[in-house]
């Protein structure tokens, strides 16, 4: 599943290629593209058709695209869940159509086209009202994909967290809310509702960075380990962002399908039994919530108390 640096460097792309151009007309080419969009693809086709794409907007792992009408105003967003294998590729009118082609957007101005392609048929879009949320929405431009549409989200994302690399978010809160947890350190941090973005490549990197087990109990962190391991998440998926995202394989890409190479800069995940970077112990692989979790059994010491 793509996390956040994955996904910022799609909105980059879609920043880079598609915003600020009119939609002239969708296509969805499989049936569950749109089985998010509850009143149905001629719906959905006809809401992302005739608009202008006024921006590309993230926060944590959920990708949207504002709509906006002829006045300027922007009240609904075309929402992207890329699932475990989805795509959004820039390509030219003449490109032969993908194998797994799931939707297709063309524009006025006859440019490149925007496709969405899923082998696994796991993600889908769908056209969502853009909702008021109390905590400031996206926030400020800049290196972060925040809004110039004010407080505004789609409504099935308002209740996602801010993340890392979001210049308003509330390191304290953060610190505090994660203490007052009644888990294990990883599975915090996988939970959206606290802090987005994160799963489980860069929660298993940011606590190698930080020498922490992903089994250590939230109730015992002082408060500046919590800081600690906020500041790791910050540097590794700022690392990974400037090598493109972490490709295992070729569904993850930009939307030029090039692939990004913080893989080979990878500490712990995916490296079980290899040397740790830092102490040369193997990295050991457990089992974790029906997938894995790579930690240095030196660096990283199971605690007693551990909370599985």
């Amino acid at each position: 599943m793509p996390e956040l640096p994955e996904v910022e460097v799609v909105r980059r792309g879609l920043a880079a290629h598609v915003v600020g151009r009119p939609v002239r007309e969708a296509e969805f080419l499989h049936p569950r593209v749109t089985r998010r969009h509850v009143a149905g693809p001629a719906d959905a086709l006809a809401r992302s058709t005739g608009v202008v794409v006024a921006d590309a907007v993230r926060r944590g792992k959920y990708l949207w695209m504002p709509l906006a009408d002829a006045s300027g105003t922007a009240s609904d967003a075309l929402l992207v869940h890329l699932g475990m294998s989805g795509q959004l590729l820039v390509e030219g009118d003449d490109a032969p159509d993908e194998k797994h082609l799931r939707a297709r957007w063309r524009f006025a101005d006859d440019g490149p086209q925007l496709r969405f392609v899923d082998q696994r048929t796991f993600g889908g879009v769908s056209v969502v009202p853009l909702v008021p949320v109390a905590d400031g929405g996206p926030g400020g431009r800049g290196e972060h994909p925040e809004a110039s549409w004010g407080a505004f989200l789609p409504a099935s994302v308002a209740h996602i967290a801010r993340d890392p690399l979001d210049p308003s978010f509330d390191d304290a809160g953060f610190a505090r809310r994660l203490r007052q947890r009644t888990t294990g350190l990883k599975r915090a941090l996988l939970d959206q509702t606290l802090v987005s973005g994160v799963g489980n490549i860069y929660a298993d990197e940011a606590l190698w960075r930080a020498q922490l087990h992903y089994a250590r109990p939230t109730k015992t962190l002082p408060a500046a380990a919590a800081l600690q391991v906020l500041s790791a998440l910050r540097d590794v998926m700022a690392a990974a962002l400037e090598a493109g995202g972490t490709s295992f394989d070729s569904l993850y890409v930009d939307v030029n399908g090039a692939s990004g190479y913080f893989d080979r800069s990878l500490a712990a995940y995916g490296r079980e039994d290899r040397p740790c970077p830092r102490c040369g112990t193997p990295i050991r692989r457990d089992a974790f919530m029906n997938r894995s979790s790579f930690s240095c059994p030196r660096c990283q010491p199971r605690p007693r108390n551990a909370h599985l």
